[in-house]
């Protein structure tokens, strides 16, 4: 059985990519290799990695074309968040190192609160509080 997953991302670089994710929060993974090809953060109270690499190294790791995502995703990345306000405070803080937002906060089916941001590189994330007490 597997012991952890990661999520491998390109970038265009890596150090406007660290400073971004810095200031929304995330915390570098420090047994990871820092380098300026490569950054991995921790993500969540289970360390979820999520590794950046430029987009040479990346196309290293695979045959296939990596996606253009101006204007579409590949995949949705959810952020789980204690709270309605830790929500926005994400979101605020995307917003602020660069984010362009694409849902602000909102309540959806009366259970989850919700928004989310393309960051620098295009790639789509959700932040979401759950409140399951509520669900139907």
């Amino acid at each position: 059985m597997t012991k952890e997953i990661w999520l491998n991302l390109p970038v265009n670089n890596i150090q406007t990519t660290t400073d971004f994710f810095k200031k929304i929060g995330f915390t570098v993974n420090t047994n990871a290799p820092q380098s300026d090809t490569m950054v991995s953060f921790k993500i969540g109270q289970k360390d979820f990695i999520v590794n950046f690499f430029t987009i040479e190294v990346f196309k290293s790791f695979t045959n296939f074309k990596i996606a253009e995502l101006d204007n579409a995703t590949s995949c949705l990345i959810s952020i789980d968040a204690e709270s309605r306000n830790e929500v926005d405070e994400i979101l605020d803080s995307a917003a602020a190192a660069g984010a362009t937002i694409y849902a602000k906060g909102g309540e959806k089916d009366g259970w989850m609160y919700g928004g989310g941001f393309t960051d620098l590189n295009g790639h789509k994330w959700n932040v979401l509080f759950m409140d399951f007490s509520k669900f139907k």
